[in-house]
């Protein structure tokens, strides 16, 4: 399904556009929707969706345990840097919302598996 929007780009992104679909045979359309859908991370709620009730011990616990992927806790660290600096472009400011996004997500699918941990006994909910 697909939802129509009107949506206004800077010149030189839609000339960039243009010419990459010009050289594929394909719709600027296209071009922008696939750019767009390739820049957007999946979701927590798509990565793993699964009920916490029907993984296995060993997947709770891993969960339970994870972290944000070690290249965008350091790429949004220096985000977070250059905002209190203000030296940060409107790109990098979405770029840094977006990181805040996948990071608060998962820690929201973290608590939630520690929770299963500490029911399953797993995990105490002094070391939770």
């Amino acid at each position: 399904m697909n939802t129509e929007i009107t949506l206004s780009i800077p010149e030189h992104i839609f000339q960039r556009a243009q010419r990459l679909a010009d050289l594929t045979g394909r719709e600027v359309l296209d071009v922008l929707s696939g750019a767009i859908d390739r820049s957007l991370p999946p979701l927590v709620s798509e990565l793993d969706s699964s009920p916490l009730e029907s993984l296995s011990d060993e997947a709770i616990i891993a969960l339970a345990d994870s972290r944000m992927d070690d290249a965008q806790n350091t790429r949004m660290s220096l985000l977070q840097y250059r905002q209190q600096a203000r030296s940060i472009t409107e790109e990098e400011i979405a770029e840094l919302h977006m990181l805040m996004d996948i990071y608060n997500a998962g820690q929201l699918r973290k608590t939630h598996a520690l929770v299963e941990a500490v029911k399953r006994g797993l995990r105490s909910s002094g070391n939770a």
